[in-house]
């Protein structure tokens, strides 16, 4: 292509497309194949791609759903009704709420299909939305796509990660049109109380906003904590929306399986934009997700017991390290402060410094991109020095800087050598 055809495409490229903000785990992918590219033993915990297989009884539901012959042909717009009736079954069961498939439901391709349908269905150019920071890149990505303004709330170590909603000014709950929330969460395991949800639901009616959670960890929650629907909260059907996913529940992140439920007009809208933007949700997919759906979840929860053991892991293995993990109460990461950042993650005072930091010099020094983040050259280090990929805290936010995501989709062992590998190399450092 000639440098004159070049200039005459870039500048037919839509200024939407040019402002949008890079894929950081597309970015991490890359940095990964890079090093190892480059001959380098590399364990990669910087990806939330699951690491087992489905169960057997829902790999056989899809077998057998590609023989049916009632399948071969589209799907119906909002979806299969056995898996919208099989998603109403599982919020009754499980959380208690009624919904009724044929107006408060929408079968997806995924969960972020789901993100992208709402925000466009909700936000028009200039339009505020909130998040709580850390939070999920998508939520940033696809409002930058629908012309809207992104704000954040902060949450901190200090307080579980659950921001204070009743202390946020209430210039901003003005602005806002839409509230997205994230428990069990990406990437803190932050897991959401009743008050929080209740809070939610109170700022939005009271302001005039939507609230949307992404439950994509539904069940995956560690030990005695609740796997809680925002859509259980006395009144949020008035004002809320959810998102769910197969594909952590059920380990079927490559199916693309997941759904919105919640407002009905706000389903209303949200159908009008996927009938026009998005590939329908594919017709096997929703038959084996109506039978995993419609089981006693059990495999669910084992694959919480499983997360939970490798997230203690990675949290005693690094105990003392420097590198200090804050706990979790669900879902699939571990959120962990890089040496030398504001005290240890249980302090009260933010502003304290734990044992075991390391000044924040000794980090920069050791690394040769001093001109980016502090996180973000952490992880290039590491991943230089110790031959593991984590994905940095700036990515979810500005409140991630100082920290970094730890995947625990790995087999135990990998995590084992991942934490002795990250000890050998902070231990040397100092």
């Amino acid at each position: 292509m000639s440098a004159q055809d070049a200039a005459l495409v870039s500048e037919l490229i839509s200024r939407r497309a040019v402002g949008l903000p890079g894929n950081p785990f597309a970015e991490a992918d890359a940095r990964a194949a890079a090093a190892i590219a480059a001959g380098h033993d590399i364990i990669d915990l910087s990806k939330g791609n699951p690491d087992g297989q489905p169960p057997v009884f829902v790999q056989d539901a899809l077998a057998q759903a590609a023989h049916d012959p009632g399948l071969f042909r589209y799907p119906p717009f909002d979806g299969v009704p056995q898996y919208l009736n099989a998603i109403a079954g599982w919020y009754e069961r499980e959380h208690g709420v009624t919904v009724d498939p044929a107006t408060q439901l929408l079968a997806t391709s995924g969960s972020s299909v789901g993100i992208a349908t709402v925000i466009q269905a909700l936000i028009d150019p200039g339009d505020t939305v909130v998040a709580v920071d850390p939070y999920y890149p998508q939520y940033e990505g696809s409002t930058s796509v629908a012309g809207g303004r992104f704000e954040t709330i902060p949450a901190d170590a200090g307080h579980g990660f659950l921001p204070d909603l009743d202390a946020v000014d209430a210039g901003l709950w003005e602005r806002a049109k839409l509230l997205i929330l994230n428990y069990p969460n990406n990437p803190t395991g932050a897991v959401a109380s009743p008050e929080l949800y209740a809070s939610a639901v109170r700022l939005a009616k009271r302001y005039g906003f939507i609230v949307l959670n992404d439950f994509a960890y539904a069940g995956l929650e560690f030990g005695e904590a609740h796997s809680l629907s925002l859509l259980e909260t006395p009144g949020a059907l008035d004002v809320a929306v959810e998102l769910g996913s197969l594909s952590k529940m059920f380990m079927v992140a490559g199916w693309r399986g997941g759904f919105v439920a919640g407002n009905a007009e706000v389903l209303g809208a949200v159908k009008a934009v996927h009938r026009q933007t998005a590939v329908l949700a594919s017709s096997v997919i929703q038959q084996a997700g109506a039978i995993a759906l419609n089981s006693d979840q059990s495999t669910a929860k084992d694959l919480a017991v499983q997360y939970q053991h490798r997230f203690e892991v990675v949290r005693d293995g690094l105990d003392g390290s420097g590198l200090d993990v804050a706990q979790s109460h669900g879902g699939l990461f571990a959120w962990a402060r890089i040496p030398g950042q504001r005290g240890r993650v249980d302090d009260t005072d933010a502003g304290g410094s734990g044992a075991g930091d390391l000044p924040n010099a000794e980090v920069e020094g050791a690394v040769t991109h001093a001109a980016v983040g502090v996180s973000d050259a952490f992880v290039e280090w590491l991943l230089n020095t110790a031959g593991v990929a984590l994905m940095p805290g700036t990515c979810f936010g500005e409140n991630g800087e100082g920290w970094v995501r730890i995947s625990l989709l790995k087999h135990t062992a990998d995590l084992y050598q991942a934490v002795s590998r990250i000890r050998r190399v902070l231990d040397d450092l100092r």
